[in-house]
């Protein structure tokens, strides 16, 4: 392979795909069992547990990264640096700053921040005979040239059911806002297979609804994942979209869990493929017993 072609988009991103499977495929029996079998948003996949982080702890997503490859060989690019406090029993506080790099006409490239995430989970019950159930509020305000135009609120359900084979998770969520209109809403550029509001781009769908199952390797700290969830567009409710991810979780160490997945867009006339990476430190800050 010569020089120029690793400078290539489609050969830097298959260049990090097979590097991840490489590292989750050899990686060594482990001891730490902390942090990995708990699934967040995004972290590989979208559909996340009940399970909020314990109180007083602190965790940061260091540089989690999606790469999205549209039609026509455009990719989509984004990082959303994220924090995380179990600021209450059983209550999480998180707020994320989402970047975007868009690939547009040949040799012009629109970036910027694309809103401020902040959102509370709170976990209603332990799970028992019946699933884990949680509430978590969720706000998108407007903040940087790729922002919102306005704040919009969501609100999501979740549940978990574990057997002694896997764990299954379910996950349906609301936007409340209007959509775009007049010229906002026809120069609206998508990404992640969300909807746009205004001439930006944000994750924002009016509805989504999906499940996800996960199975632990205990003795090797790795959770292996998969998904399946569709979403209603914000501007057209009758406008469904499925997707499809599937994904690793692997406890590095006591402290840090790293993540990788694999993710289509099923329907639609962009069905863009996407690679997610990341990892995440948690610890517990230091005037905290």
């Amino acid at each position: 392979m010569s020089k120029r072609d690793l400078t290539r988009p489609d050969v830097c991103v298959w260049s990090l795909v097979c590097a991840a499977l490489v590292l989750f495929a050899r990686v060594p029996s482990a001891h730490s069992q902390t942090d990995y079998f708990n699934t967040d948003a995004g972290r590989p996949i979208r559909i996340e547990d009940a399970y909020a982080i314990e109180r007083r702890g602190f965790e940061l997503q260091a540089a989690p990264l999606r790469i999205e490859r549209g039609s026509g060989g455009l990719y989509r690019w984004g990082i959303e640096p994220d924090f995380a406090y179990g600021i209450l029993p059983r209550t999480q506080l998180e707020v994320g700053f989402p970047l975007a790099w868009i690939d547009g006409a040949p040799g012009s490239r629109t970036s910027g921040l694309a809103g401020i995430d902040v959102s509370i989970l709170y976990n209603l019950n332990a799970e028992t005979s019946i699933p884990a159930l949680a509430v978590a509020a969720e706000v998108l305000l407007p903040a940087g040239n790729l922002g919102p135009d306005r704040a919009y609120s969501s609100l999501k359900g979740i549940a978990t059911k574990s057997f002694s084979w896997a764990r299954f998770h379910v996950n349906a969520q609301y936007t409340f806002g209007d959509s775009p209109t007049g010229a906002n809403a026809a120069s609206a550029v998508p990404l992640t297979g969300t909807s746009p509001v205004g001439a930006q781009v944000v994750e924002v769908s009016r509805w989504l609804g999906g499940i996800a199952v996960d199975k632990s390797l205990p003795l090797r700290s790795v959770l292996l994942t998969g998904e399946v969830y569709a979403q209603g567009a914000l501007e057209d409710s009758n406008d469904v979209a499925w997707n499809a991810t599937v994904g690793t979780r692997y406890q590095l160490s006591p402290r840090w869990a790293l993540d990788a997945g694999i993710g289509r867009r099923l329907t639609g006339n962009d069905r863009a493929w996407s690679f997610t990476m990341g990892g995440a430190v948690a610890f517990g800050l230091p005037w905290s017993r």
